[in-house]
This record gives structure tokens, C-alpha cells and sequence, in this order.
């Protein structure tokens, strides 16, 4: 398989996909939205763009299977699947702030091996395949090499639907405040983890996510040098439910400061 190639195929998949949401923001009225969920929407601009998706990664590689936020597909693959977000950072788009992303992964099993993530706002598009590197609007680039928390900016999400463990995260956040140069949250974990693979963020840690909000984001940090694992060090079969990424440096000193808090 040439991951090189079907990851330019994917670039334009992701790309097309970002018009097409470009355009429909210029027309979007927020009353057109649904509810998923408590603080949880939708609107048929996510719906359109995986349907593209879809089509366009179907003719890619037909035997793969889909897991996608909107259940366009549900079409199982034996060993290749595409994790898919359309629009990563729904709400952002619903309100006209950016940012929010396209974001698609590509699963060997339970293996990462390719990912893209397409930031609508500044057009910028983030590729990783594995062995690659990690490439943005075609240059590569790495994490950051601050060595220390204290030198590097953050970025979480804050629980949104999912406040079981809101009391320790918010203690997390006091902590990180005091003990680095800042906290960040955009919105979009797609584009959070695309940043801290082209080094704009030192680390970034959210709980309550989804497969295909992270998927891409995964090997994007990887393959610019960073690692990525839940709170308690676990790099293998991460889930969403908890992800905490960074450039290899302050990975140590991040894990302990956050998993302190957060279990």
C-alpha cells in the first residue's frame, strides 16, 4: 500500500470537504441546528460533508469500513476502516467561530496509519502517514522542543456533556494555570492536535472525546515526534475517552501532572 499516495487522495477528500463547509457558513442560520444530546448538535452541513467523505474515501479504497460521527456509513471493513469526523468543532461552526476542521483517519486494525486533518479557517491541511513525517500544506513539521511545562502553552477541551469527573479536571486546570505559560481551548480536538504537531502547542488533554475525533490527531503527533496516551500512560487503543498528547520532552512532566489530578 502506498500511504504516500492515498494520503494526497485523502488531502483532497478533507479539502473538497472544507469548501463545501466554507460555503454553507456563509449561509447558515443556527435555528437549522438538531440536538444530539445535552450540548451535543448537528446540522446538515455535517451530514452533507460526510456524505462527500464517504463517497470519496469509498472510491479510494473500497474495502475499507467506516466509523463516522454522523452514521452515514456503517459499512464494516475486515482489516482497513476510516475514522471520520466532518466537522470537528460543531458548535464553533454553529456560532461562526473558528476554528473546526475535517478530520480523517485511517485504521490497520487497531493501528493508525494514516491521518488528515483539514482546519477550515486558516486552510490549512495537516497530513501523517506511517513512516512518514507529518506534513502541513505540504512542509514538513515537528513538535516543539520546549523542555519544561513552564515553557509551553496547553490545550484541553472543557466538558461539555460529560461533568462525572468536571470537580478533578477543573482542579487539573488551576494547576496547569500556575505551572505553565498559559491554557488554550479552540474547541476543536482535530485542530488542538494537528497544533501540537506542528509545534504551536506544547501539550494538549481532554476526557469525554470520540474515536473520530482523535483518530487523525493521533498519528499527526507521532510522526512529528510526539506521544500520545490516556492519563495513565496507555499508548494502544486509545478511544477518546482520554488522550493526552505532547512533544516527547515534557511528556513525562505533563502525564504526572495531569494524571495527579485526573484517574
Amino acid at each position: 500500500m502506498d500511504l504516500k499516495l492515498i494520503c494526497r487522495e485523502i488531502e483532497k477528500a478533507a479539502i473538497e470537504a472544507g469548501s463545501f463547509i466554507r460555503k454553507e457558513a456563509e449561509v447558515f442560520d443556527i435555528s437549522q441546528r438538531e440536538s444530539k444530546g445535552l450540548n451535543d448538535f448537528v446540522s446538515y452541513v455535517d451530514k452533507g460533508a460526510e456524505r462527500l467523505l464517504v463517497e470519496k474515501l469509498t472510491a479510494i479504497l473500497p474495502e475499507a469500513g467506516f466509523i463516522t460521527e454522523e452514521g452515514t456509513s456503517t459499512k464494516v471493513g475486515v482489516r482497513y476502516c476510516w475514522v471520520i469526523d466532518p466537522l470537528d468543532g460543531t458548535t464553533n461552526f454553529l456560532h461562526g467561530f473558528y476554528p473546526y476542521a475535517v478530520s480523517i483517519g485511517l485504521m490497520d486494525y487497531d493501528d493508525v496509519i494514516a491521518g488528515v486533518v483539514h482546519e477550515v479557517g486558516k486552510d490549512e491541511t495537516f497530513t501523517a502517514w506511517k513512516g512518514g513525517g507529518t506534513w502541513m500544506n505540504g512542509k514538513p513539521v515537528n513538535v516543539s522542543d520546549a523542555s519544561k511545562l513552564a515553557e509551553s502553552l496547553i490545550a484541553t477541551g472543557l466538558p461539555y456533556s460529560d461533568f462525572q469527573r468536571l470537580g478533578p479536571y477543573m482542579e487539573s486546570l488551576t494547576h496547569l494555570c500556575l505551572h505553565s505559560q498559559g491554557i488554550r481551548r479552540l474547541g476543536s480536538a482535530a485542530t488542538d492536535l494537528a497544533y501540537v504537531a506542528c509545534g504551536r502547542f506544547e501539550g494538549f488533554y481532554e476526557y469525554g472525546l470520540h474515536p473520530w475525533d482523535i483518530a487523525a490527531g493521533i498519528i499527526l503527533v507521532r510522526e512529528a515526534g510526539g506521544r500520545v496516551s490516556d492519563f495513565s500512560g496507555n499508548e494502544n487503543n486509545l478511544n477518546g475517552d482520554e488522550i493526552l498528547a505532547s512533544s516527547v520532552r515534557i511528556y513525562k512532566e505533563f502525564l504526572e501532572n495531569v494524571s495527579k489530578f485526573i484517574h
